[in-house]
């Protein structure tokens, strides 16, 4: 069901479905709950505080026992829901691309000056 102007088909979820974010080193998790999901990305109420999530990139566990995830890294945060963008080897080769390109661009713009 498309309900808003994204790319990626979302699905709302009709029950609260329990999930829970774990840091990339395994140092720190926050249960949430999984409010829509797609292709690409999910949105997430959050539980507890949300400086953790400052983290680069770090997991989203979709079973209890943690077999099921997907690598996230944090979109944005309003209050206690959460965007998450996933993260696949073709968007982080992309991302980095992207930064080599950006660093450099800025680095013959300095030695321009």
């Amino acid at each position: 069901m498309r309900f808003d102007s994204r790319k990626a088909l979302r699905v709302r979820m009709d029950h609260r479905q329990p999930v829970n974010l774990m840091g990339v080193d395994g140092t720190w998790r926050r249960s949430c709950v999984l409010l829509d999901v797609s292709e690409t990305g999910a949105k997430l109420e959050v539980e507890g505080t949300l400086d953790v999530l400052q983290a680069k990139e770090f997991f989203l566990l979709l079973s209890s026992t943690g077999l099921a995830f997907r690598r996230c890294e944090l979109i944005w945060i309003d209050g206690t829901m959460a965007g998450v963008h996933f993260v696949n080897a073709a968007t982080k080769k992309n991302r980095l691309k992207a930064e080599s390109q950006h660093a450099g661009a800025q680095q013959k713009s300095a030695q321009s000056k």
